[in-house]
């Protein structure tokens, strides 16, 4: 199983970008999936997450702000970030809990993705 994500640049404040992270393999079923971020210098913090059934929550500083969503059809996850500020620069990492047929749960994590916010 493998988490490819994309879709990270060079936005200027108040401008938006698009993360998707799409999950291939022999995957039985995924459960909930996460994006984290990492800034220069700071711990991976936890930006949003969404169940299996739709359900989300996100960290106070990107609330109203960025709307994770996935297409469970494409096992495909992804982050709508509107309104970037500059301290949103970080790489943006993928996380998912995933049942595959070989090696049962496992948590899964993609290769990350920069975002930098700066004008």
């Amino acid at each position: 199983v493998q988490l490819q994500a994309s879709g990270g640049g060079l936005v200027q404040p108040g401008g938006s970008l698009r993360l998707s992270c799409a999950a291939s393999g022999s995957i039985s079923s995924i459960n909930a999936m996460a994006w984290y971020r990492q800034a220069p210098g700071k711990q991976r913090e936890l930006a949003a997450r969404i169940t299996s059934s739709g359900n989300t929550n996100y960290a106070d500083s990107v609330k109203g702000r960025f709307t994770i969503s996935r297409d469970n059809s494409k096992n495909t996850l992804y982050l709508q970030m509107n309104s970037l500020k500059p301290e949103d620069t970080a790489v943006y990492y993928c996380n998912a809990l995933i049942t595959d047929w070989s090696s049962g749960r496992n948590i899964y994590w993609g290769q990350g993705t920069l975002v930098t916010v700066s004008s």
